[in-house]
């Protein structure tokens, strides 16, 4: 799966602060109660309510190598139009894209 550029470059600039983040993130993931799947379309709800897109797309696909359908994360984009507002319509193209395979990279 493709990572943003963004994350990219954090990885190879700030690799220590990085080995940091990646440890933090496996042990948050280890104590989530959640499946794989419910926890990836739960993470592009808080992306798309925070307009963090550039992870958008990697998120996206695991999501759908976890099983979920094109219809639950568009429905995980939207879900925080209530309370977020128009913001989650601006990740619908980044996941849309994502999803239906075109250049899932996207330059942060």
């Amino acid at each position: 799966m493709s990572v943003s550029t963004a994350f990219t470059c954090f990885m190879q600039e700030a690799p220590a602060q990085a080995a940091a983040w990646m440890q933090l993130a496996k042990s948050l993931d280890a104590a989530s109660a959640l499946d794989k799947k419910t926890e990836e379309l739960a993470y592009i709800a808080v992306l798309a309510a925070t307009g963090n897109t550039s992870g958008m797309p990697f998120h996206v696909l695991s999501a759908r190598s976890h099983g979920a359908s094109r219809q639950e994360v568009l429905s995980a984009v939207l879900i925080g139009l209530p309370a977020a507002g128009a913001v989650v319509i601006g990740a619908l193209p980044v996941a849309v894209e994502a999803y239906d395979g075109q250049d899932p990279s996207v330059v942060a």
